[in-house]
């Protein structure tokens, strides 16, 4: 993101996006809720609460089987004949009474053994037919669920989300960044970029991102992955001027890990250099990206972006395109000459344009600069807007005496929605929204709040 570049007579400090703190004061900003803000200071909450997920528990049961022992039948002694007992019954007939009583006994425990037997055989089988029973109109219940389930009813799958009816697919692309992927704190997590690519699925198939410190790449090619929604990335490799290229061969590990793990079946590209040249030459007090100074940027860029090119084709990834991204009117020739494609920082709001002029001084500017520019050369490289967008509220990033006749403010976002994002997307401009959710170190760009609220915003069907 530039604070200038669009006039060689008056030039501003650059925007980096890198933070000269490990830990911004968000006290500097403001962002309304609604209506216009002016260049005043509120603080701003950007904590994020994530909830945890239910855990499946089974409690196992126990069906003990008893049985009944059976008895052995005493012996009887028989008694001996006497005489002055003439009257009594026979031994004979008493043994015979005793024996019948015995196997009426042992019939009656026979039977009762065999009884319990069929009763136990009948439960079981009984338990059997319920049991399958239960399976199958479970099994029926996930199937069912499956096919015509409503969405979100399933949190351990993150392609099962639900979707937002305020959010329109109109965007050609957004610019984004994981919250936390700036060194040295990289505070960036899964669980959170899953959520926000869930979301940027619903407002466009196309991101990019400007580095690969603190494993962003990785993390946004899996979260693309597990959602499995329709979206593809730029990657970006965000060298610094100052370091021999340090910064440059550490990020260059990390995309070559990512795209080992993840493959590039999502890249598009791989983008080297963010306001590489703007950046140097402004150090350097000059403002032509093709004189001296530009010309030492560029000995230092274009051996990067040959590099990463050697990596992707040692990884059989030919494919994936190698390109660079400027202020709109800071590109070096030679280095755009290098590239697959050019992305450029437009932004009305750094030019001093009304609102009501913003959209139409976007997409004069970008045609006669840049895709002049690219025509000129030899490789005709394919051109897009990097970033653009208006502010919906003053930070100590975009405050500026000369801000021009137009507030930072929601109402005016949405005037810059309503007459460029739709046109654009129709007449095949290719251009990356500025940006997804407000950032700590950028301030107040985004569609979204830090919390990831939609602000009061109406996305437009395109």
């Amino acid at each position: 993101m530039q604070r200038g570049g669009y006039s060689s007579s008056t030039q501003q400090a650059p925007y980096r996006d890198i933070p000269t703190s490990s830990s911004p004061n968000l006290q500097d900003y403001s962002d309304p809720s609604s209506g216009v803000a002016t260049h005043a200071h509120s603080p701003f909450d950007s904590t994020q609460d994530l909830s945890s997920e239910p855990t499946l528990r089974n409690n196992p049961t126990h069906h003990p089987l008893a049985g009944q022992p059976i008895s052995a039948v005493p012996y009887m002694p028989v008694p001996q004949p006497n005489y002055q007992n003439i009257e009594a019954p026979r031994n004979s007939d008493w043994l015979e009474q005793s024996q019948k009583a015995s196997k009426r006994s042992r019939w009656i425990v026979i039977g009762s053994v065999i009884t319990l037997v069929v009763l136990i055989a009948a439960g079981v089988a009984v338990g059997v037919t319920l049991s399958k029973k239960n399976s199958n109109n479970s099994s029926s219940s996930s199937a069912s669920a499956a096919a015509g389930a409503p969405n979100g009813t399933n949190p351990d799958d993150p392609s099962n989300f639900p979707k937002d009816t305020a959010l329109v697919k109109s965007f050609y692309g957004i610019a984004y960044t994981p919250l936390g992927s700036q060194l040295p704190d990289c505070g960036n997590n899964l669980t959170e970029v899953i959520e926000d690519i869930q979301l940027l699925s619903q407002l466009t198939s196309t991101i990019r991102l400007y580095g690969a410190d603190c494993n962003q790449s990785s993390l946004v090619l899996a979260a693309i992955q597990a959602t499995k929604v329709n979206m593809s990335v730029y990657l970006g490799n965000y060298p610094a001027t100052d370091d021999n290229g340090a910064a440059y061969t550490r990020q260059k590990g990390e995309i070559q890990t990512a795209l080992q793990q993840y493959g590039g079946a999502n890249v598009l590209g791989v983008t080297v250099g963010n306001e590489f040249i703007l950046d140097y030459i402004t150090e350097q007090g000059q403002t032509d990206p093709n004189g001296s100074a530009g010309q030492a940027a560029a000995a230092m860029l274009i051996p990067w972006i040959s590099d990463t090119r050697s990596m992707l084709s040692s990884m059989g990834l030919s494919n994936i395109l190698v390109g660079n991204a400027d202020a709109g009117s800071y590109f070096n020739d030679e280095v755009l000459s290098a590239v697959d494609y050019g992305m450029s920082n437009v932004h009305p709001w750094f030019a001093n344009q009304s609102i009501n002029d913003a959209a139409a001084w976007t997409a004069n500017f970008f045609n006669t600069t840049n895709l002049a520019l690219a025509s000129t050369l030899p490789n005709k490289p394919k051109m897009f807007i990097a970033e653009t967008g208006w502010p919906t509220g003053s930070s100590s990033f975009n405050a500026n005496p000369n801000d021009g006749p137009s507030l930072a403010s929601v109402d005016n976002l949405q005037i810059f929605i309503d007459d460029f994002a739709c046109q654009a997307t129709k007449n095949g401009t290719g251009y990356f929204f500025f940006e997804f959710s407000d950032e700590p170190w950028k301030g107040y760009w985004g569609l979204f709040d830090a919390n990831k609220n939609l602000k009061n915003i109406t996305i437009p069907p395109c």
